[in-house]
């Protein structure tokens, strides 16, 4: 049985300027170069640069009364909604305080060899059979950006025979990596962090502390990586200075000979910050980079096509056509412009709202300043949505007098601290960094007795907080911070 009613409900939609608004805003400045050049690229009716200024009378209007249902087809076009000879659009009467000197060029890269290519050259210098050079770059292959070799004998074995039709034993295998262990730099090709240690000890030139580091290696690495000293001392019946001259130069090897190597070309993240604050005259003084201020406008070309279309007598369908293209350029041009303004605005506003909210911590960079801040706080006090807040805080870095600071890490909970005031995890956190670098380090403060130092000092939180925070920051435990 067939029934119809009526429904009636409220619903929320995005368009697709407000999306592409949402997209631009959460886009960090290089990524929004890349978006600009990709639209450039794609709406010949969006150009960059100035625009000469006997096109004023030429262009459209760009008023916001106008919207086009992309999915209706006009037959009549009114072109007076794209020409005005009455007013400037507001585009162009943008201001763009900022000078070309101000823009940050690319950084060239040099072109390098790769650390497996720095590899395979050497084992150009050997002597080796086609079955040992086959193995030794199938292994030269397997090394990690970190110079090792994560993986079992035997699944080398089997590789080579399916992919490189190359059948052979572990033992040939071992005796060929002990070639690729000859290679610069010392440790490469090592299985794990004991034996690119002993790798490294074995090329040093032998003293009495080199003699006795690798025995600690080779002997007593459990004992080491532990800190056990007592019974290092013990085992090798040595002295307090002799057993710290070989901690010494163990601790002088690099545990990552493949992360270090200078020819490396691995890609290199430069930080482009997306904000700029300086103190002058005692005041705080907040800038938007001039690269996420571009200057655009709209092809003069295009609205002179309007305008032919527009005086024409006769017009046929192909012309109709062209025009509808145009059409559809020329509002993709004016929304992506409008987006921009947009975008700047909201950056600059939530970054304000920021800085003011942390206004202590920006004058004076103690990180003990740092207030409690969450995304819904300064959502509220720039009447924004707290998911706007967050597209502007993701992936984007901010210039300050006390270095370049992700602008997410401005955001943290609040704690009660004994006198029932808020206080930042920051603050707490800053402290406890500060407490440990203080420590005694021959009696290095356990999680237990770091509770208590911060309850005394106005901060009452449990040890598991305290084991929490400690590993937030990278701390190790008591026993690894152990020295001797």
């Amino acid at each position: 049985m067939l029934k119809q009613q009526l429904n009636f409900k409220l619903s929320q939609k995005l368009s697709p300027q407000q999306i592409q608004l949402m997209k631009l805003i959460q886009l960090p400045t290089q990524a929004f170069e890349q978006r600009i050049s990709q639209e450039l690229e794609e709406n010949p009716a969006l150009e960059k640069g100035k625009e000469e200024k006997d096109s004023l009378d030429d262009d459209f209007d760009n008023s916001d009364d106008y919207e086009q249902d992309s999915e209706v087809i006009e037959t009549e076009i009114d072109v007076d909604e794209y020409l005005s000879d009455d007013e400037i659009p507001s585009y162009k009467l943008a201001a763009n305080n900022y000078s070309a000197d101000d823009e940050d060029k690319q950084i060239p890269y040099a072109s390098g060899v790769s650390f497996n290519q720095h590899l395979l050259r050497q084992l150009n210098t050997y002597r080796l059979s086609e079955e040992e050079e086959e193995i030794a770059r199938f292994l030269v292959g397997s090394i990690d950006e970190s110079g090792y070799i994560r993986r079992d004998l035997q699944d080398i074995v089997d590789d080579l025979a399916f992919t490189q039709n190359v059948y052979t034993s572990e033992e040939k295998i071992e005796e060929v990596l002990q070639i690729v262990h000859d290679l610069d730099p010392a440790g490469v090709g090592a299985r794990n962090l004991q034996e690119c240690l002993r790798l490294q000890l074995e090329r040093k030139r032998e003293t009495p502390a080199v003699a006795l580091a690798l025995d600690i290696i080779n002997e007593a690495f459990d004992h080491f990586t532990k800190k056990h000293y007592k019974k290092l001392l013990s085992k090798f019946d040595i002295t307090e200075d002799e057993l710290r001259n070989a901690i010494h130069e163990i601790e002088g090897l690099n545990p990552k000979p493949g992360g270090t190597y200078s020819g490396n070309t691995r890609m290199v993240e430069h930080v482009v910050p997306d904000f700029a604050i300086k103190i002058e005259d005692g005041e705080l003084q907040l800038t938007l980079n001039g690269r996420n201020a571009p200057e655009l406008h709209v092809s003069r070309e295009y609205t002179n096509m309007l305008k032919g279309y527009k005086a024409a007598k006769e017009r046929s369908k192909s012309q109709k056509d062209a025009v509808m293209f145009i059409k559809q350029k020329l509002d993709a041009a004016k929304w992506f412009i409008d987006a921009i303004k947009q975008r700047q605005q909201t950056l600059w506003v939530t970054m304000n709202a920021i800085m003011q909210h942390q206004y202590e911590y920006f004058m004076t960079g103690d990180e003990r300043k740092l207030k409690p801040m969450i995304l819904k706080d300064i959502a509220d006090t720039i009447d924004m949505d707290v998911s706007t807040v967050s597209r502007v805080a993701n992936s984007k870095y901010v210039d300050t007098p006390y270095g370049t600071k992700l602008i997410k890490e401005f955001f943290s909970e609040s704690m009660k601290n004994d006198q029932g005031e808020d206080v930042s995890t920051r603050e707490i956190k800053k402290i406890l960094e500060i407490t440990v670098s203080e420590e005694n380090k021959k009696k290095p403060l356990t999680d237990d007795k770091l509770a208590k130092i911060l309850k005394e000092k106005g901060y009452p939180i449990a040890r598991r907080t305290v084991a929490k925070y400690r590993e937030q920051l990278d701390i190790p435990v008591a026993r690894l911070r152990k020295e001797i």
